[in-house]
């Protein structure tokens, strides 16, 4: 089965940079549509960023465009998503995501789009 793989987090001061990376064990990222969601306590897991198995769509969520980059390297079947402009309220843990499904619309938003999750990793942004 399908094992996702995040790493990157970490602690931050607001302003700064983290990129997360995830990747997968035994199987191969290229075919999937992969997203990135996050957490933070006490709130529901929402819908980040998305990318199609080409690389060639993406989405963001509002409150990261402009700021994050999702972008993927099928070479070493790996989806990274590079966090600028860090704020306070970007803490939470972060899971990537797979789906076989290519992405349509507003799917890419909700949790039961994908059928595979990674552990998540934690991002801080504390000065």
């Amino acid at each position: 089965q399908l094992q996702l793989v995040e790493s990157g987090g970490g602690l931050v001061q607001p302003g700064g940079s983290l990129r997360l990376s995830c990747a997968a064990s035994r199987f191969t990222l290229d075919y999937l549509t992969i997203g990135w969601f996050r957490q933070a306590p006490g709130k529901e897991r929402e819908g980040v960023s998305c990318i199609d198995s080409s690389g060639g769509s993406t989405n963001y969520a509002d409150s990261v465009k402009g700021r994050f980059n999702i972008f993927r390297d099928n070479a070493k079947s790996t989806v990274y998503l590079q966090m600028n402009s860090l704020k306070p309220e970007d803490t939470a843990v972060y899971y990537c995501a797979a789906s076989p499904r290519p992405k349509y619309g507003s799917a890419w938003l909700q949790p039961a789009f994908y059928n595979y999750w990674g552990q998540g990793t934690q991002v801080t942004v504390s000065s």
